[in-house]
């Protein structure tokens, strides 16, 4: 770290000398066991929306335009693991991924020597805090311009108490003033190495983050703070692999929406995309919608083409039909669906035959025909579920357990096929007017139901996105039109929306 210099006791400080870093490496430490998740695999191995917890962890760094190169330290006895993840996802700024301490000072060590010597911009980073998002990093290297060190934490929502050994309450403290910590912890190189280097003599020393290091042995050095944010948390408890996968949800909510009609055209034109239940609702308007920008797309259903979506054979035919007259296939969508309200109970045998056949073994009979094709051209399998999938509903208990399936299905393929290049996802609208809902449910009021249009852009996103393993939930934004329609289409007559 360049110091401050003074050729006499009265002569003027000189200017210090700007900050220039050679390059900004991020550490990411992966060191722990799992333990308390009750794993036999480190934790950062699990796998959460179909990938392990680091792969999304490196994956933000590959992605941050502010970092140069990237850093593995990994559990005693997994080095392999975590490189055949790297190479599998083609991260190109990993460097090295190497083998942690026994503790966090003697990982930290392990990474300075890694680093190497020269003046460099470092951010240790938790592998189990894989929702990192890039305006931390990028905040975090802005801010080492100015500071040395910088942490990263939020305003504590809990009151923080202070207890003694027999955990009386000693002191509250004044939660306004408090912050919980999280990564990255970012310094300049020559800060953090001297703040371990005068560690070294204390016989006590014992690291539980690098920021309290260099609060502790540089007392005179501003640590600057900037705003984490709630989601990036770390997976530590059982409870939190479930918080982090929804997490992932959610954030897939906002699929990348190209800017202008061009983009589409760019990524559609030339394109196959094959729609079973195309005819009516949410799939009539992704046919249409895609069309408009240049694919080809070819809608399957039951009214207008005989196509059921359960029969092997029809899907084959279908997608046959697709294949011979384009010569590929690049998505397929299955809106294909039906919903049938009534006691499990009092059901007959022929009804919920129907609604388990066209509900889930549909969409797998479509999945396994599809694979030979979508292989060829690295294209997405995009199937519906329904926000049902996250707790069974009395009355149509059959349907809520197909889309819960069906979201079980698409992590899993996700994960089967990523080594053919073949992405899956599952789109999940809340409440959309489709005709199948009418029927079921009556009239609504039109402001509480999603515009099947909507559905069908957002589909359109994903379809055109490198998302893969992802539920998406659709939802009516704050002022957002009534179902019949919606913003740039005004005029249009609403098509009449069905799942197929």
């Amino acid at each position: 770290m360049t110091q401050d210099h003074t050729t006499g006791p009265d002569a003027a400080p000189e200017t210090p000398v700007p900050w220039r870093p050679s390059r900004t490496v991020a550490v990411v430490l992966a060191g722990g066991t799992g333990t308390r998740l009750g794993l036999g695999i480190p934790k950062q191995l699990l796998k959460i929306a179909g990938k392990p917890i680091i792969e999304h962890t490196l994956a933000v760094f590959e992605a941050a335009p502010e970092i140069d190169e990237i850093i593995v330290l990994m559990a005693t006895g997994h080095v392999a693991d975590a490189q055949q993840i790297v190479d599998k996802a083609g991260f190109r700024k990993v460097s090295k991924v190497i083998e942690g301490g026994d503790t966090r000072n003697a990982t930290t060590r392990i990474a300075l020597d890694a680093v190497g010597e020269g003046d460099v911009n470092i951010l240790f980073h938790d592998a189990v805090r894989p929702l990192l998002s890039g305006r931390i990093v990028r905040e975090c290297v802005n801010a080492l311009w100015t500071y040395a060190a910088v942490d990263v934490a939020i305003p504590s929502a809990d009151t923080i108490i202070q207890v003694d050994e027999n955990d009386c309450i000693t002191d509250i403290p004044v939660r306004s003033t408090l912050r919980r910590g999280q990564t990255p912890q970012a310094f300049r190189s020559g800060t953090i190495r001297e703040a371990y280097r005068i560690a070294e003599g204390d016989a006590n020393f014992a690291a539980t983050d690098d920021c309290g290091v260099v609060l502790r042995y540089l007392p005179g050095t501003p640590i600057k703070v900037i705003d984490g944010s709630d989601e990036n948390i770390k997976v530590t408890h059982p409870v939190d692999v479930h918080l982090a996968d929804k997490l992932f949800q959610l954030a897939a909510a906002q699929a990348p929406r190209l800017t202008d009609h061009r983009g589409y055209t760019e990524e559609l034109t030339g394109r196959t995309v094959v729609v079973f239940g195309g005819s009516y609702g949410i799939g009539h308007e992704l046919t249409e919608l895609a069309r408009s920008y240049g694919a080809q797309v070819f809608p399957f259903s039951r009214s207008t083409t005989g196509t059921h979506v359960e029969r092997a054979a029809d899907v084959e035919a279908a997608l046959k039909t697709a294949f011979e007259a384009t010569g590929r296939i690049d998505h397929v969508v299955v809106t294909a669906g039906i919903l049938e309200k009534g006691e499990l109970a009092e059901m007959d045998q022929e009804t919920m035959d129907r609604v388990l056949h066209v509900n889930f073994v549909g969409p797998v009979t479509i999945a396994r025909q599809s694979l030979p094709y979508l292989q060829q051209t690295k294209g997405q399998l995009l199937l519906y579920t329904s926000s049902s999938y996250t707790r069974g509903r009395a009355r149509y208990a059959l349907y809520s357990a197909t889309k819960a399936a069906l979201v079980n299905l698409t992590q899993a393929l996700s994960d089967e096929w990523a080594e053919f290049g073949v992405r899956v996802n599952c789109i999940n609208p809340e409440r959309t007017a489709t005709p199948m809902r009418t029927k079921a449910f009556g009239e609504e009021p039109e402001h509480t139901l999603l515009a099947a249009e909507a559905v069908a852009q957002s589909s359109l996103d994903v379809l055109v996105s490198e998302l893969t393993g992802q539920v998406i939930d659709v939802r009516r934004a704050p002022g957002e039109m009534p179902a019949a329609t919606v913003p740039g289409q005004v005029g249009r007559p609403a098509a009449p929306a069905t799942a197929g």
